[in-house]
Formats: C-alpha cells, sequence, structure tokens
C-alpha cells in the first residue's frame, strides 16, 4: 500500500483535531487533489473538515505532473481505492465521501465497503455489471486506450481532446483556462481496467453495491457530459439501487464533465452539500 504523504497527514490531523466530520474528497483522472480547493473551502465553512487524497504517486503540483506523465504509470484501481480506504481508516470519524469520474468509482467502492457515511458520486466511471457504451465515451477514452503500449504508461491529453471529454459545456476561452489550470497526465492502466471490466471476472473495477453499510448514496450526471453520459450514469443507479440504503440520482441541466472544475462548480458543490447535510 503507497504511503500516506505528508500533506494527506497534515490533513487528517486537522481533522482528527477539529472534530468535525470529515469530508474526503477524490478526483478522478486528468486531475489532481488540488482541484477541489474550492469544494474543500465551502465544506469548511459549512462546518465539515475537508481531507483531499492524492492517487499514489500524484506531485503536487500541475506543473510536476506535465513534466513527468510517467510518475501516473503505475497507478490501478485497486491500489488507489485501498489508499483512499487507508486515509479513511486514519479518521476518527466516519466521513462523507464524495467523488467525481473514476473518483466517482471510487467513492462507490469505498460505500461498498462500508467506510462512507454518505457518498456523493459524480460522473461516476464505469465497472463490471455496467453495459452501457456510448460512442461519446469511447472518444473520450480513446488517446489512452487507442495504444495497448499507454497501458504502462501516463497519458495526457492534449488541449481539444481536453475540450471534448471535460470542457464541451463551457466556452472555449474557458476550456483552455481549465486545461491550463488542471489538466494532468492520467494513468492508462486504470482506464484498460475500467475497459475491460464486464471481460475479466477478477477485474479490480468492480463495486460491492449490495453491502448494507454502504449508506446513502447520491449519483450526479451532467446534462452533457461526454466522458460519462447519462446511460452510464444511471447504469450505475440502477445497480445501486438494490441496496437498502437511500440510493438518488440527479441530473445537472447544461454541465459536462468539468462540473466540479468550472465556473458553475458551486451549484454543484452545493447540491453535493445539501445531500450530505441530510444524513452526517
Amino acid at each position: 500500500m503507497a504511503p500516506i504523504t505528508p500533506r494527506e497527514q497534515q490533513q487528517i490531523d486537522q481533522a482528527n483535531a477539529s472534530g468535525r466530520t470529515p469530508v474526503v474528497l477524490v478526483h478522478g483522472l486528468w486531475l489532481l487533489a488540488g482541484s477541489w480547493d474550492s469544494w474543500a473551502a465551502l465544506f469548511e465553512q459549512a462546518g465539515y473538515a475537508a481531507v483531499a487524497p492524492g492517487w499514489p504517486g500524484d506531485p503536487e503540483s500541475v506543473q510536476e505532473a506535465k513534466a513527468n506523465p510517467d510518475l501516473f504509470a503505475q497507478q490501478t484501481i485497486a491500489g488507489t481505492a485501498d489508499h483512499h480506504g487507508d486515509v479513511v481508516g486514519r479518521l476518527t470519524k466516519k466521513p462523507a465521501v464524495i467523488g467525481h469520474s473514476f473518483g466517482g468509482l471510487l467513492a462507490q467502492m469505498i460505500a461498498g465497503r462500508g467506510l462512507s457515511a454518505a457518498t456523493v458520486s459524480m460522473s461516476p466511471a464505469p465497472y463490471r455489471g455496467i453495459l452501457p457504451l456510448p460512442i461519446s465515451s469511447l472518444r473520450a477514452a480513446f488517446p489512452a486506450l487507442s495504444n495497448p503500449a499507454n497501458r504502462k504508461r501516463g497519458v495526457g491529453l492534449t488541449a481539444k481532446q481536453f475540450r471534448y471529454g471535460f470542457a464541451n459545456a463551457v466556452s472555449e476561452q474557458e476550456a483552455q483556462q481549465l486545461y491550463d489550470a488542471y489538466s494532468v497526465p492520467g494513468p492508462g492502466q486504470a482506464l484498460f481496467q475500467a475497459a475491460t471490466a464486464n471481460l475479466n471476472p477478477a477485474t479490480e473495477a468492480k463495486v460491492d453495491s449490495r453491502n448494507p453499510a454502504r449508506g446513502p448514496l447520491l449519483i450526479l450526471s451532467g446534462e452533457k457530459d461526454h466522458t460519462v453520459p447519462w446511460a452510464i450514469a444511471n447504469a450505475s443507479f440502477k445497480k445501486q439501487h438494490r441496496n437498502e440504503g437511500v440510493t438518488e440520482i440527479a441530473s445537472v441541466a447544461g454541465r459536462g464533465h468539468s462540473l466540479t472544475i468550472d465556473s458553475g462548480w458551486r451549484e454543484v458543490a452545493e447540491t453535493a452539500l445539501q445531500f450530505v447535510k441530510r444524513f452526517v
């Protein structure tokens, strides 16, 4: 298991010392933990303690990430889920967990382990049992999946690819600003794991959706999301709806995959906050 970084340990210690309920923010591919800074401030103001772990081996800055794409080469779904589980296990209070994209998948995995008091999974990456495969999702993942050698590489997006996969619902100017500020390489290995999940019974991309200790779950889907369209989010909801816990889904009008980082982030964050407040 990857070691806890000094930054992560500092956030864990601060959360424990505060006595507040933690909110663990889980980023997805092509972003870093710093992409949650606005969300962390909002949840802190609302009385929670924000903790934003990275994936194992993540650099701390976008600049370092872009200069060293192979830092992401060894990241896997199971290893990343275990790392986040380790972070949660060091908290003295059971946290709410909020994740986006692959982080949305990880949030559901953590909830399936009974580690979350309430979970918000936004634009969740598909896992075993999620069958829809929209053309827009294939196009968004194509930069990594088009070359089998990318399985062992960190794969970055061009500004054009980021515009299509993340920032199609904002202006070209904002899309470029988001690309410059947030976009980093992502682990090709994790993408291949998700892409082959339904062909591999031993896949790491799987969720225990029936665990009665899963807790309340909200799935959010951006109406214009190319990377994780409604069909994928709704298929995830249908699997999770079998759980005895509260399971809800909502579409966020006019929003794409960048819904956590673009100029409309606050609307999405407030929706997540209100759900968490109902249960934690």
